[in-house]
């Protein structure tokens, strides 16, 4: 006989599936068990589309089974009209006899009303299943709704003497962690850079090297000079792009510029992104940007490549910063080195 915990496992082994393609959603995995079988499972693939419960309910093939069977759902189902009807009255309507959940959700909507539902109508519920695992599951969506900001990537690639960049070598990483990178791109929501970076470095930020969706592009431009000078592949029309600035709010095709008041206040920054529903955000430079968000204590993660061999001798120096708490993991021609500030206390 398995225990809830494994089939919470699978929960979430199943709603890691939908990273990058959730959001503002969550990830959400489900399991259907009847007599130590699973019968049924799901998780929530696309957003605007079927949540995890329905895709779980509708893989079972004998529905008269439900009303013996137990629910294993990683994130507590919602109790509102969205995109789609809410799961709960789905889980009632079908009379399941239990239903255990990995953690609540902190959405204002839901926030236990989904449990409350269940139990109102003599479903058994289990509660705090791998909570701490289901909650990292969602890390970017609890941030968000409970920290009221996105989840903050750093990252960054620095020479083995490191520097960022100097005139001589435009890249620095190898192929490995290129291609990482473009995975990190196609599963977070939007990538930050300041405006430096964009007219020193020309970047296209999307995904060619891998298959996946393109995250927004965000710069930070306070005198729209990027906009007004040059051709940059950031203003090419072919994904959404963001310009934070002190000028206007105006929206031209897939550019939308996004007034503040100052666009060095991270906080008000960060507020900005928050209002446009951006649960996670990756700051990829340059060095003034990256090092004013480890100045204000601003981060959840941090991610570096450090080039093996490759020495630049001079430039921009990479933000100094203890690597011994690191994670590290070896590529072809860098070192990955990862650490996490995430932490959310939510009962």
């Amino acid at each position: 006989m398995f225990s809830h915990e494994t089939y919470m496992q699978r929960c979430v082994q199943l709603a890691q599936k939908g990273l990058g393609l959730v959001s503002p959603n969550p990830m959400v995995g489900c399991v259907v068990v009847y007599q130590n079988e699973i019968i049924g499972e799901g998780f929530h693939q696309k957003y605007g589309e079927a949540h995890a419960e329905v895709n779980a309910i509708q893989a079972v093939k004998d529905k008269s089974l439900l009303k013996d069977a137990t629910v294993y759902v990683s994130l507590e189902p919602c109790n509102h009209y969205g995109k789609t009807p809410p799961c709960a009255d789905l889980l009632v309507k079908h009379q399941v006899k239990r239903v255990v959940v990995g953690c609540k959700d902190p959405f204002s909507m839901v926030n236990g009303t989904g449990i409350q539902k269940l139990k109102d109508a003599g479903i058994e519920v289990v509660e705090d299943v791998l909570k701490e695992v289901c909650m990292d599951l969602n890390k970017r969506f609890f941030t968000y709704h409970l920290k009221k900001r996105p989840y903050i990537i750093l990252k960054w690639a620095e020479s083995a003497d490191g520097f960022l960049y100097n005139k001589q070598h435009a890249a620095i990483s190898g192929i490995m962690a290129q291609t990482l990178n473009h995975q990190w791109r196609s599963e977070e929501d939007a990538y930050l850079i300041g405006k430096n970076t964009l007219m020193t470095d020309n970047p296209q930020l999307n995904t060619r090297l891998v298959a996946g969706k393109d995250p927004i592009r965000i710069v930070l431009d306070s005198q729209l000079v990027s906009l007004q000078k040059g051709t940059f592949h950031f203003y090419n029309q072919k994904q959404t792009t963001m310009v934070i600035n002190l000028l206007k709010n105006e929206i031209d095709g897939a550019i939308q510029c996004i007034k503040i008041n100052d666009t060095q206040n991270l906080q008000e920054v960060l507020d900005a992104l928050y209002q446009q529903h951006m649960q996670s955000v990756v700051v990829e430079g340059g060095a003034a940007l990256l090092n004013s968000f480890i100045n204000a204590n601003l981060m959840d993660e941090i991610r570096i490549f450090k080039s093996h061999a490759l020495v630049l001798g001079n430039g921009i120096k990479a933000p100094v910063i203890s690597k011994q708490d690191f994670e590290v993991v070896r590529l072809d021609k860098d070192d990955y080195l990862k650490q996490s500030f995430y932490n959310i206390i939510y009962t």
